[in-house]
């Protein structure tokens, strides 16, 4: 099972990885973790990616495409992978799209979790709010602000990446503000479990 889960951040797809990963057995790839486990590792594309990133600049849809097809490649990918928070445009869909089509696989099933952004902004606060009446920190991605700057990326950058998608047949929507198990149920229905 090779999937896509599509989001704004907040909205649960991290939870939601997991408990894919739990019942499918199936690795959740992260395309920042792999970039650094390719320059870490030596890969021929870690090299490359390494110079950009040594020099401030950011590393191209090529590249990133690169270090997808070399993990998939992987045993624990031989089942199907889920692949979170990429693709970021709809020209590193249609790059991740041919990059599968030339290998003889395809993304068989792409969830949006659908979430009303205002009251992820809430939750947020809130959270923030939570951290310091305990003395706790509150995490750099729970700063309001700094939530708010990521909401405004992911609907100016990636939010488009949903109708690329819908046209060709595969985007599911979940209501995501539903409780996290009830979620996982929808998800697991939409998957065909």
């Amino acid at each position: 099972m090779r999937l896509i889960l599509l989001g704004p951040p907040g909205a649960g797809k991290g939870t939601q990885a997991l408990r894919i990963v739990q019942r499918f057995g199936i690795p959740q790839l992260s395309t920042g973790d792999m970039l650094r486990a390719a320059v870490t590792a030596g890969t021929p594309t870690g090299l490359k990616a390494k110079s950009i990133m040594n020099s401030g600049g950011l590393v191209s849809d090529e590249i990133v495409i690169g270090i997808v097809a070399d993990r998939i490649e992987e045993p624990d990918c031989k089942e199907g992978f889920i692949l979170d928070g990429f693709p970021r445009t709809v020209a590193q869909a249609e790059a991740l799209d041919g990059m599968l089509e030339k290998k003889g696989l395809n993304i068989q099933c792409v969830l949006e979790l659908l979430v009303d952004q205002q009251a992820l902004v809430g939750r947020i606060i809130r959270r923030a709010e939570d951290a310091q009446a305990l003395g706790q920190p509150v995490r750099k991605d729970d700063d309001p602000e700094v939530f708010k700057t990521r909401l405004a990326a992911y609907n100016r950058d990636t939010a488009v990446v949903a109708p690329y998608y819908a046209e060709q047949g595969r985007l599911k929507q979940i209501d995501g503000m539903q409780p996290v198990d009830v979620v996982t149920t929808a998800i697991m229905a939409a998957v065909g479990e």
